[in-house]
């Protein structure tokens, strides 16, 4: 008598569009972005320590300090491989949005690899060891995070030296990168699950030595 090991998960209907539609937007890679810069730069906002700036002369005039939190050195720090931390984050397809991505595992690879441990054969595509690999939006979000670094460097620059009181996100986004009209994903804020229902799917896995395999595209 064979065996079902019956397993359910909700994935949103958002989960299945067309793979260009999934590829991240300009308001998405802007907003992370500047999550990104923002969580490099508050790391070292309170630092205490001072550089001190150019040669000592013969004259004997001192070399210019200035402090290290004000400081192009600190900025530039920040910067270098920003976007490399993009490649932290998962596509958490259950969720709608910019909100679908974020860092670590999401719900349904969560699901996917409990599945895995029960003895369900899940086909991905990819061998298991490679399932924690950026994903294809994920790397893309990267790459459009580089070349929008490069392309606003000086509005990034004016922000730090000049606008600091106001929030990177708005000055950076809102005003020089976005126009109105896509500024959708700003106001998009995680409070958590829902409780936002999508399909169920059912899988079976068949006798205890052996199990069903299943393709992604059924998950």
């Amino acid at each position: 008598m064979e065996l079902f090991l019956l397993c359910f998960f909700w994935v949103c209907s958002f989960a299945i569009s067309a793979e260009d539609e999934r590829l991240p937007n300009r308001c998405e890679v802007c907003k992370f972005l500047t999550v990104e810069l923002q969580a490099a730069l508050e790391k070292t906002g309170r630092s205490k320590e001072v550089l001190e700036l150019g040669a000592v002369l013969d004259t004997g005039k001192r070399r210019r300090k200035i402090k290290y939190n004000t400081s192009e050195t600190r900025l530039t720090e920040a910067v270098d491989n920003i976007c490399e931390g993009i490649l932290q984050y998962s596509v958490h397809a259950e969720r709608p949005g910019s909100l679908r991505y974020a860092k670590g595992t999401s719900q349904t690879m969560a699901t996917l690899k409990n599945l895995v441990h029960k003895g369900v054969k899940v086909e991905l595509g990819l061998p298991y060891e490679l399932w924690d690999e950026p994903s294809v939006e994920v790397s893309d979000m990267k790459k459009q995070c580089e070349t929008m670094l490069e392309q606003y460097e000086e509005v990034v620059e004016d922000w730090y030296f000049h606008h600091q009181e106001e929030r990177l996100e708005r000055f950076l986004c809102e005003t020089h990168v976005l126009k109105t009209s896509d500024q959708e994903c700003l106001q998009e804020v995680w409070k958590g699950d829902m409780g936002k229902k999508g399909s169920k799917v059912e899988v079976a896995s068949e006798g205890e030595g052996g199990g069903k395999t299943h393709d992604a595209g059924e998950l």
